[in-house]
């Protein structure tokens, strides 16, 4: 009987998850808030309380997180990290300062002490690359001259998080400074062998792993990647960090039939955790933390824009390709829910997963917009200026395919 209802519930929930997908499609943006809103709907206070499925949701969900990582590593080469990192350093510094200090402030403000304050830092600072990534496929724009700029500062954000999430993890788990400097010199550690090996022995990792037959290359590269977010989490890194950083080993025809093979793994255990994170908010509790999540969303839109604009003005990018650049970083979406999901489970705030899931929610949907009408507004408000043509800028740009990430 509990068998019964496990499957009939979890066949609910991804039938109900692949019509929402559908609705999102035909209206042609993320349908991230659609998941986040059925998990509500499904979670303790919502219309239909789940049951008997919630333990495996919980493991897809994790599962999730996990697949998101990796086939954001597999954009990118260790060599495209490296002359990220050399170049564009400027730009992520700027990025972390104007839109991780709000997220700070607000939390300090509303009084839930320094833990809760790094955790919001996170979840206002980094850009969902998947809704940016489909954006600016819809909008036709993955060949103009901002979006390596773009690129980069998105590269900049998924590499901060091999140091971020194990500084969380720390915080989280309550440890003393002596031990969280181990963690993350464990983790620093980690990530720069995974980059050197990466740099000198990729080709050789990519040999070992690629395979002609599809189903053996999804299992070696599946079974690595799990193999591995899990020796990182036993060693208090991070589970998803181990796995940005198998994505990052691997190259070439392996990266692009890994890529292949795994997004439809990833969006579908990307929208279990989406859901399952709806699932642990009460929708009772978002009314009040509405207005403080609008005014964050409110605040760090402009942060973005400010940084994107920035950024591609340093890299000589005209007028009009810089308000285009802000305003495309401006969505939030898996990886905000990925850092306030780790606080939920850890219980440091009641307040902070409301909070998040409706800034989310807001940003999510406010970010294609902006994305899209930033530079024809802008054009308006300013006065005409001449020679304002955009110069030709080549930074350094992660591979594709096709875009940066999907929407999870």
């Amino acid at each position: 009987m509990h068998s019964a209802l496990f499957l009939i519930e979890f066949g609910a929930i991804l039938l109900g998850l692949g019509l929402l997908g559908r609705v999102a499609g035909r209206l042609r943006f993320s349908p991230i808030p659609l998941y986040l809103l059925a998990g509500l709907a499904f979670g303790t206070g919502g219309i239909l309380p789940l049951g008997a499925s919630e333990e495996f949701v919980a493991i897809g969900a994790e599962i999730g997180v996990i697949l998101l990582l990796l086939m954001l590593g597999l954009e990118y080469t260790a060599n495209d990290l490296v002359s990220n990192l050399r170049t564009q350093y400027p730009a992520g510094l700027v990025d972390c300062a104007l839109n991780a200090l709000p997220g700070a402030a607000a939390a300090l403000l509303m009084g839930w002490g320094p833990v809760a304050a790094v955790v919001l830092a996170g979840v206002t600072w980094i850009s969902s690359s998947g809704v940016i990534a489909k954006v600016m496929g819809d909008l036709g724009r993955l060949g103009n001259r901002e979006t390596p700029v773009i690129l980069s500062i998105l590269v900049l954000e998924d590499l901060a998080m091999a140091v971020y999430l194990p500084i969380i993890t720390a915080l989280l788990a309550g440890v003393g400074l002596a031990a969280g400097s181990v963690t993350l010199a464990i983790a620093l550690g980690v990530a720069g062998a995974v980059l050197f090996v990466a740099v000198r022995y990729g080709r050789i990792i990519s040999r070992f792993v690629s395979s002609d037959d599809p189903e053996k290359l999804l299992l070696v590269v599946l079974g690595l990647t799990l193999l591995v977010a899990g020796i990182a989490q036993q060693l208090q890194v991070s589970a998803a960090v181990g796995a940005f950083l198998v994505g990052i080993a691997l190259s070439g025809e392996v990266a692009e039939g890994a890529h292949a093979l795994l997004s439809p793994l990833r969006d579908l255990f990307a929208a279990v955790f989406f859901v399952f994170f709806g699932l642990h908010t009460d929708p009772a509790s978002i009314p009040p933390v509405l207005l403080p999540a609008l005014a964050l969303a409110v605040v760090t839109t402009s942060t973005k824009i400010a940084t994107g604009y920035w950024a591609a003005k340093r890299a000589g990018i005209g007028v009009n390709g810089r308000w285009r650049a802000g305003g495309t970083l401006v969505a939030r979406g898996e990886f905000s829910i990925v850092i306030a999901g780790l606080a939920v489970t850890a219980g440091i705030e009641p307040a902070l997963g409301p909070l998040a899931t409706a800034y989310v929610l807001i940003l999510v949907v406010l970010g294609p917009l902006t994305a899209r009408y930033t530079q024809p507004l802008a054009e308006r408000l300013a006065p005409r200026r001449g020679g304002t043509s955009p110069v030709p800028a080549e930074p350094s740009a992660p591979r594709q395919h096709e875009s940066v990430g999907q929407d999870g």
